[in-house]
């Protein structure tokens, strides 16, 4: 895994060949940024990523200025790893990990993010309660936009808020703005 851009821009990390995690590939990932460049002031972005696995989606998001990061994992193996990354990138208060149950975590937070990215499982047996949650609880600020990686088994289009869908490979990106 790379991040594409910003000051840590070329950066490669590796999680241990254990990792239960399926990191956004770096094409999707490149394309996803791009497309949201057009869209994002990134030094003025709150982000929330859901289901952090690596963090890969978080140092991306603080290697391009976002001056608040929160990330949510509950691997204890995964979480040990973003925090591993994040000591060795020297990456400060910008980044908050919650070693936590997404769900758990949905039940308590308040705040609200510029941009939110989750990434479950593709087999999590309540995989479509994500956005619904999101969206219940009131997290995307204004203006925000909410992302739902997910397999091509998915269909998000229905839903509201629902803006476009994005394809790259086998990565499917539904995006929801408010």
């Amino acid at each position: 895994m790379r991040i594409v851009s910003g000051k840590y821009k070329g950066r490669r990390f590796e999680p241990p060949k254990s990792f239960k995690a399926r990191p956004t590939t770096d094409i999707a990932k490149e394309n996803l940024f791009n497309v949201l460049n057009n869209s994002i002031d990134w030094e003025e972005t709150t982000a929330l990523d859901l289901f952090s696995g690596t963090g890969s989606i978080s140092f991306e998001l603080v290697s391009r200025g976002c001056p608040r990061v929160v990330s949510v994992e509950k691997n204890f193996n995964h979480a040990a790893f973003i925090e591993k990354t994040k000591a060795e990138l020297k990456i400060g208060a910008e980044m908050q990990l919650f070693k936590l149950d997404v769900f758990r975590y949905l039940e308590f937070c308040k705040e609200q993010f510029d941009l939110i990215f989750a990434d479950p499982p593709y087999d999590l047996k309540n995989f479509a309660d994500v956005p619904r949650l999101v969206f219940e609880k009131d997290l995307i600020k204004p203006d925000g936009i909410f992302i739902l990686e997910h397999s091509k088994e998915y269909d998000f289009s229905d839903l509201p808020l629902f803006e476009d869908k994005r394809v790259y490979g086998n990565v499917n990106f539904s995006i929801f703005g408010k």
